[in-house]
């Protein structure tokens, strides 16, 4: 039954995306259930990528639904931008707050989903209570700040914890993954648990871009079957 009802959400990132022509780029991609953008502080995280006004940019040239990870210090000063600049979606770290639950609730506060992200390293186990207060939580499977990364199948253990406690709960919150997702590693990922797949280099680096979210789709649908 399961298999009929569930749903699984493609969200490919940006960040492997030709900057030089983002409109562009997103209109390759129309199957995409939501845009993924990708923000780095250089602090944080040791690279630096887009910040609120290319996230406003984006937002200006799609409908689809825009999920903004901030891999930045300080998340509850800068979330309002994202907002701001048209955000569906905005996830932070819990490593990068000692307020996480506040920092959600800020954001459901402007009318925005708010999702927290956990590090490889970091164990879900303390962060379970912030269940109440998110609407997804991201698991990644790669070191943030660089894409094109080798996956993490360690970090499933994660998604398996997550999916027993809010399956437990009947919450309605989202498991998404981000890091080295493809076609090779999207299934195992949605046998653990995951609903929504970040995939960078498998999309853009496809010769058909929309053909490859069509076809990672599938392959979650046929895993979780």
């Amino acid at each position: 039954m399961e298999s009929m009802s569930y749903q699984p959400l493609i969200a490919p990132s940006i960040l492997s995306a030709d900057f030089a022509r983002l409109d562009r780029e997103i209109a390759r991609i129309p199957s995409a259930d939501w845009i993924h953008v990708d923000v780095m502080d250089g602090h944080f995280v040791p690279n630096l990528s887009f910040g609120a006004p290319v996230a406003k940019a984006v937002s200006a040239v799609t409908d689809t639904p825009m999920d903004c990870h901030l891999m930045i210090e300080d998340p509850a000063r800068w979330v309002g931008d994202y907002v701001d600049a048209g955000a569906y979606s905005v996830t932070f770290h819990v490593e990068a707050t000692d307020d996480p639950a506040s920092v959600a609730d800020l954001l459901h506060s402007k009318g925005c989903r708010a999702g927290v992200s956990v590090k490889p390293g970091t164990p879900v186990e303390p962060y379970l209570g912030l269940l109440d207060h998110v609407d997804l939580v991201l698991v990644m499977s790669v070191e943030p700040g660089f894409g094109g990364q080798k996956f993490m199948p360690d970090v499933l253990d994660k998604v398996r914890t997550l999916r027993a406690e809010i399956d437990r709960r009947g919450l309605d919150v989202l498991i998404q993954i981000d890091g080295g997702v493809d076609a090779t590693t999207i299934g195992a990922c949605a046998e653990a648990g995951c609903d929504v797949f970040v995939a960078g280099s498998a999309v853009y680096g496809a010769p058909e871009p929309d053909a490859m979210v069509q076809a990672l789709r599938a392959e979650a649908l046929d895993a979780r079957a």
